[in-house]
């Protein structure tokens, strides 16, 4: 053999070699030489949420609201084996003042306030989730395919968001809570519910609009695929950093809604949580009778909650947007 033919021989492109079962690996794809290259494999949605837990508590605000977060769900799920006392047993002395039996004192009825304020954790926390997650749910229904959809469809969807979004939410929601009052826990929730999707739709059709011109969503289109896949296949996992935004704003909103309507007494005045709290500390004249801590405790407790839900959003905002990740990037 000539050292041409040798030289020609090596230079010519050689047979991809099978794998160990006889067939090509899928994750393997030809280079133009034709030899084999290994591709990685998709991450598995384990890994992905992995990665999206790590970037959230990396976030420092984001941490604090975590750990403020982690708190108050375990008082509201072992509230039975935290609180010392039942939240309405009144046999105790009223209005005493605090001591090692009752570290917060007791109420006018003669109920242990820090046994009141662990098991009412279980009504905001319920609220604020419940509500929070349905008001999402409707948002990203009505929001997707309000930026998506054109023609009469369209208009019926801003019609509908426009007239939600100028009517006033708290004379609103005082309305329907009248209306509809002896409904209990499942009463409130509708009321939030109902008071408080119309932002976060609005977000969402315009983050849809900017994404309907893509490449990617015309080649999708080009393709045959429905619109309904488009939106909630093609479009949706690119915003569910928005999305899951939307539903910390909800909650946060939610629990604020929730202690208001209890304050006012259009929710269970009967059933025990911050919001029923403040409205026998009000009726009480807590703080002309000196018991102040009535009506500072479950105050605290709604104000850290709803705090702890707008740190999270800060790591939240980091998925999204790489440039927001304190002490990265700079």
């Amino acid at each position: 053999m000539t050292e041409k033919e040798a030289t020609a021989r090596d230079e010519a492109p050689q047979p991809t070699q099978p794998s160990p079962s006889g067939r090509q690996n899928s994750n393997d794809t030809v280079d133009g030489a034709g030899t084999a290259v290994q591709v990685a494999a998709p991450a598995s949605p384990l890994t992905v949420l992995g990665r999206a837990a790590g970037t959230i508590w990396s976030v420092p605000k984001a941490r604090v609201g975590l750990i403020l977060l982690a708190v108050f769900l375990l008082a509201a799920v072992f509230a039975p084996l935290l609180a010392p006392y039942a939240p309405t047993d009144n046999t105790f002395g009223r209005a005493e003042g605090g001591s090692a039996a009752h570290p917060l004192g007791t109420t006018t009825a003669g109920e242990d306030v820090l046994s009141q304020l662990i098991y009412g954790s279980r009504v905001s926390v319920l609220v604020g989730f419940v509500a929070g997650f349905g008001a999402t749910l409707i948002a990203v229904l009505l929001g997707m395919s309000w930026g998506y959809t054109r023609g009469f469809a369209a208009d019926v969807i801003n019609f509908f968001v426009n007239l939600f979004l100028v009517i006033p939410g708290l004379p609103l929601m005082i309305v329907l809570a009248a209306y509809l009052q002896g409904g209990g826990l499942a009463m409130i929730i509708f009321v939030v519910v109902i008071t408080g999707w119309a932002w976060g739709a609005r977000v969402l059709r315009s983050q849809t609009q900017s994404l309907r011109s893509r490449d990617f969503i015309t080649a999708a289109q080009f393709s045959g695929e429905s619109s309904f896949r488009i939106v909630f296949r093609e479009i949706l996992p690119n915003m569910t950093s928005l999305i899951t935004g939307s539903f910390f704003g909800a909650a946060t909103a939610a629990i604020l809604a929730e202690s208001g309507l209890s304050f006012l007494g259009l929710g269970n005045t009967a059933m025990v949580s911050w919001g029923s709290m403040l409205f026998w500390a009000q009726n009480s004249n807590a703080i002309l009778t000196g018991q102040w801590v009535l009506l500072f405790a479950p105050g605290l407790c709604i104000a850290l909650l709803a705090t702890s839900l707008t740190l999270i959003n800060f790591g939240v905002d980091g998925l999204s947007n790489p440039r927001l990740r304190e002490g990265k990037g700079r």
